[in-house]
């Protein structure tokens, strides 16, 4: 059987699983069926920072707009920043480079010529961390896009 993956996120509510495709439609059946009694759960929202450094804000709006607010129209590995920045404002916490490529094609933005060059200089410059095959932005990182 092939691997799959999926992330979804509804509200407080997130799920993101890798395995067989088998696995991962009864993983998410069983977050459906306890979606009412998790949809209850109110976060308690006491202001406190989750373990990377970033608080709760406000849905960031489109990334077309987002790169626009930081500056990130003419310059690849800003873009890239401001793009990793705004996926995890949506919710993702560990990215890859493709998923910074993937939802700059969604939003009909330019694309990067070389995604890895920018992450690498992006981690050079202190302003992303990879861990394992993952990244992150870093604190540095998100003070820089202002």
């Amino acid at each position: 059987m092939t691997n799959a993956k999926i992330q979804i996120s509804v509200g407080a509510i997130s799920f993101s699983g890798e395995g067989t495709e088998e696995w991962l439609e009864k993983q998410l059946d069983k977050l459906l069926a306890s979606a009412p009694t998790l949809a209850a759960i109110h976060p308690s929202n006491d202001g406190a920072d989750d373990n990377d450094g970033s608080s709760a804000k406000a849905d960031p709006g489109t990334l077309a707009t987002y790169i626009q607010k930081k500056n990130g129209g003419s310059n690849q590995v800003r873009r890239f920043l401001a793009t990793a920045d705004w996926l995890h404002l949506k919710g993702m916490k560990r990215l890859h480079s493709k998923d910074v490529t993937k939802a700059l094609s969604d939003a009909n933005q330019n694309r990067l010529s070389n995604p890895a060059e920018c992450l690498a200089q992006n981690v050079s410059k202190g302003h992303c961390v990879k861990e394992g095959g993952s990244f992150y932005v870093s604190p540095e990182g998100r003070q820089t896009l202002g």
